[in-house]
Parts: structure tokens; C-alpha cells; sequence
């Protein structure tokens, strides 16, 4: 399809961005997408999906990412950490006046110092000191990294809220949003019902924030992200379609991660990988039988895969929709249910 980025933009008022995650985590709006749109609340789920469908979800941990400093000239830099890549190594954006040179240092919140060693296209590869790992002296130092569209400063609240429940995988840099209106009582509830669970591991990187910047789809590539899916992820899969249940993804990115698995070879397979899938109308969706996802940004690439799995129309009739009943939009607003077209 001869997409350009100007059929995925829409309005939407500044008001309608959530700042705070709502009272409970699954007392969030739930917006069904099928045959025609229903108003829901998120508690209703268990109701919602069928005894034998199989939930499959990202448990992707966000670290303390951002790390705010000086660099040796003395100028305020922020760094946002893209990708831990070994115990004292990892690619980052710095945000400063200048460009930061390969060599010099950044001293950063706590006495922490990081060299930079140089580039890797946008990103910087920097080196973190021998008293600890990465991911430790992020804890120690670091804060979580939220949305550009979420104006406060990080919280406890957010430390708590800006994580699902089930995290385990360290290593995101954006939390896997979907999945944050799932506490453990709906989980609860959710196994009562007869619906199975399943994992996959995407750790999603600072790129999921970065703008299209190009009119023309075609010319737009994806920061590379690496993720993982298990065996027992793969034999669940295989059972739910044995029985007739559905598969539903819990976010984008497990879309992601099945999808680029089984474009890649065929069938989704066990294993880790690194995808780049760039997925826009037009994609043939070969796992992934329902989706539960948040509401997106503007012209984002996030947009562009609710709207290659739902319709586009379908997808821009939500969303008239989803404003118009006041629907709480962003990581922290409210959720979408939709079937594949």
C-alpha cells in the first residue's frame, strides 16, 4: 500500500493525555474493537475472552534509565539509556548542547562517572565503572524513564505504577504499556475463567519515543530490538489453536515479537533474535488473533500496527470514538480490545 505518515494523524486534546495511572490498575475504560465499538471497563476482561484463549505477555522489566549530569565543559546533559549491552557497557541518547566526544567523561547524578567511547549512529556506546554493573549502578542512580508526553517529575507512584505486575526480565526502557492495567486479582480471575497464559521477554528500547520523520512508509526503519520467546510460550501457542481458542496479544510489542518470529521462518519458533519489523497496513498477520493495547501517539509507529491489524477505518472510528467518550490516552490511559480484521 502507498501509505504516507499524514493518514495516520488525528487530534487530539492535550487533556485527554494521562498524566497519573487511574485509581486501580484494572479499574481503567476498555474500548472494544470488533464488528462495531462497546464502552467496557477493564475488570470485565474474564468475561470478555473464553475459556481455553491464551493471553501471551511481555515481561520486559523497566530499569532507571535516565540519568541526568554535566559533562567536563560543565554543560547539563540527560542520558537515556537505549540497550544495556554487557555487565559495564551500553548505547544511550545524550540530550546536551553540544555533541559528547568520544573519550570525555560524564559525570552524572551520585559521583557516577561514564566515558563515552563513541558512536553507534544515534546513539552513544558508553562505559559505566568497575563498582557495578549496569543495570546496578542504574538502580542506584538512575530514575524511570517516563514519556516525554508526561510532564511531572518521576515518582514512587510512577516507580510503582510505570511496571506491570509481572515483570521479571530487566532491561526496557519504555514499559510495555498494555500490560499495566493487569493486577493480580484480574489474573486471578482471568484463571478461573480457563484463559492460559504465556511469556515472551521484548525489552523495548528509547526508539518506541522517536518521531517518523519521513512522509514516504516505505523509507522508515526501526531501531533493532532484541527479544526472546520460549519454548513453553510456543507449545502454548500450538495448543490454543488445536483447541480453537484464541491468541491475544497483551501489547505491541508481543505482537512484535510472534509476528517477526514467524515472518522470519515461517512459524513463530523458540529462541532470541533481534527484529526490525516495521509493521504498517498491508501486513499479513500470521499468530496473533485479538490485541490489547493502549491508545497511541499521533503519526507513531504504534498507530500504524493497530491500524494494519484492525483496519484503518476501524481504527480511526475508535479513536473519533475513544475522544469524543473522553477515554484517557497514552501509558498511563486506557485500553483498547481489538480483533483482527
Amino acid at each position: 500500500m502507498n501509505l504516507s505518515i499524514e493518514d495516520f494523524d488525528y487530534e487530539l486534546p492535550s487533556e485527554l493525555i494521562a498524566q497519573h495511572p487511574s485509581e486501580t490498575r484494572s479499574g481503567s475504560r476498555l474500548l472494544c474493537v470488533g464488528a462495531s465499538l462497546a464502552d467496557r471497563r477493564f475488570s470485565e476482561l474474564p468475561r470478555l475472552l473464553a475459556p481455553g484463549d491464551l493471553l501471551i505477555f511481555n515481561d520486559t522489566k523497566v530499569i532507571k534509565a535516565r540519568l541526568l549530569g554535566k559533562k567536563q565543559t560543565g554543560g547539563h546533559i540527560e542520558v537515556l539509556i537505549e540497550r544495556v549491552l554487557s555487565k559495564h557497557e551500553a548505547l544511550a541518547q545524550i540530550h546536551a548542547g553540544r555533541a559528547a566526544k568520544p573519550g570525555s567523561t560524564l559525570r552524572l547524578a551520585g559521583g557516577l562517572e561514564v566515558r563515552v567511547l563513541g558512536r553507534a549512529e544515534e546513539f552513544y556506546h558508553l562505559r559505566f565503572p568497575d563498582n557495578g554493573t549496569v543495570l546496578e549502578l542504574l538502580e542506584r542512580h538512575g530514575s524511570v524513564p517516563l514519556p516525554p508526553y508526561i510532564t511531572h517529575a518521576p515518582s514512587g507512584e510512577d516507580e510503582r505504577r510505570y511496571q506491570t505486575v509481572y515483570a521479571r526480565s530487566a532491561g526496557a526502557v519504555a514499559a510495555a504499556t498494555a500490560g499495566l492495567h493487569f493486577d493480580e486479582p484480574l489474573l486471578a480471575a482471568l484463571t478461573r475463567r480457563g484463559i492460559e497464559f504465556a511469556w515472551v521477554t521484548l525489552h523495548v528500547g528509547a526508539g518506541t519515543f522517536q518521531p517518523v520523520r519521513v512522509k514516504d512508509l516505505a523509507k522508515h526503519r526501526m531501531h533493532g530490538e532484541r527479544y526472546e520467546i520460549p519454548a513453553a510460550t510456543v507449545a502454548a501457542m500450538d495448543a490454543a489453536k488445536r483447541r480453537s481458542g484464541k491468541v491475544i496479544a497483551v501489547g505491541t510489542t508481543t505482537v512484535r515479537c510472534l509476528e517477526a518470529s514467524a515472518a522470519a521462518r515461517g512459524i513463530p519458533v523458540a529462541g532470541a533474535a533481534e527484529t526490525d519489523l516495521f509493521i504498517t497496513p498491508g501486513f499479513d498477520f500470521r499468530v496473533v488473533d485479538c490485541l490489547i493495547t493502549n491508545f497511541h501517539l499521533p503519526k507513531s509507529t504504534l498507530l500504524m500496527l493497530v491500524s494494519a491489524f484492525a483496519g484503518i477505518d476501524p481504527i480511526r472510528r475508535a479513536y473519533r470514538h475513544a475522544i469524543e467518550q473522553r477515554y484517557r490516552f497514552y501509558s498511563y490511559g486506557d485500553a483498547m480490545l481489538v480483533d483482527r480484521k
